[in-house]
């Protein structure tokens, strides 16, 4: 009955109350899954040091609990190496959770809930390109060198791998797992508008990092988490319209109406977002100052751990960070 109601609670995200129940009751609690759910609940509450006193006296697993016990261990590795600010530092966390890089906050209401994530976000050309550029500082801070990009099915993400291409100076090809490019090398750039929106068994696959990737997505769903985790995404957003997706427009006499969608190829559209000014639009003043050089030094510091070198896993939680939300 307590492992039921914490599993209640972890669903929507009440770690802090799912960490006083089993800290209430940690006399009659096991190690597993009993107390690993104290670690886990620790963790998405803040409580680093709890998490790790409690993780460091578990026994060892065993079964089905092997790789939940080396998912929290690879966030306390993470958190460790990098230790978040506050709980307001939703880069920090966002790394530890994950292992990937987020690459911007959201500049419109971080005081007013958001904490740098977007609710929603009718997406456009220029934010795609603002996001190919933040991943081109990533790349030079951590000295990652891609050798190829590889191209998802989905239009918008073919897009996009075809803009960073570009951008990059390195071929573009369909993607395929644990294939190395003609000189060898297995270098590649995997390239996702919105992983929520590919082939699911695609992404799954993706979970299993094939030597030298490195994964990609723009807009990361943080209320449905992807099946995998990012190495770098661009922003965190509850729904998103992508830029040739039908959207809202205003009409002359101040009404709303939708927009017909970009019919486009995705040749086409990789040209639309390469030609698209890639300055980040204008914040409200509430969003921490946040220009290349802090992306690079946080970038520099991950890629010293353990950045891009662990499976990609899901984490269903947003973590201490809160955000509002649509119910």
């Amino acid at each position: 009955m307590l492992l039921e109601l914490v599993t209640s609670l972890e669903r929507e995200e009440r770690h802090e109350e799912a960490l006083a129940v089993l800290r209430e009751h940690d006399a009659v609690l096991g190690d597993w899954p009993d107390r690993y759910l104290t670690v886990y609940n620790a963790l998405m509450s803040g409580r680093i040091e709890l998490a790790r006193e409690v993780f460091d006296a578990l026994s060892a697993p065993e079964g089905v609990w092997v790789e939940p016990g080396r998912r929290v261990g690879r966030m306390l590795e993470r958190a460790a190496a990098l230790p978040p600010t506050g709980d307001r530092d939703l880069r920090g966390w966002h790394h530890v959770l994950t292992g990937g890089v987020l690459t911007t906050l959201a500049p419109q209401g971080f005081d007013q809930g958001m904490t740098g994530r977007w609710a929603y976000l009718q997406d456009d050309f220029g934010s795609c390109r603002h996001g190919l550029e933040r991943l081109r500082t990533v790349l030079a801070a951590t000295g990652r060198k891609p050798a190829s990009v590889g191209l998802l099915p989905d239009r918008g993400s073919r897009a996009l791998g075809l803009a960073a291409a570009r951008l990059l100076g390195v071929p573009a090809a369909p993607y395929e797992q644990g294939t190395a490019d003609e000189q060898g090398a297995a270098d590649v750039l995997v390239v996702a508008y919105d992983l929520n929106a590919c082939d699911p068994a695609l992404v799954a696959a993706l979970t299993i990092r094939a030597a030298g990737d490195l994964l990609f997505e723009h807009a990361t769903c943080w209320t449905d988490p992807p099946g995998a985790s990012a190495d770098v995404c661009t922003l965190l957003v509850q729904t998103v319209v992508a830029p040739w997706e039908p959207g809202l427009q205003f009409t002359e006499d101040g009404g709303v109406e939708q927009s017909e969608p970009d019919e486009r190829s995705a040749e086409e559209l990789a040209e639309a977002i390469l030609a698209a000014d890639p300055a980040p639009q204008e914040s409200d003043g509430q969003t921490p100052a946040d220009p290349d050089g802090t992306l690079a030094a946080f970038a520099a510091r991950a890629a010293a751990g353990t950045w891009a070198s662990s499976p990609r896993d899901r984490v269903r939680s947003s973590g201490p960070v809160r955000s509002s939300r649509f119910a």
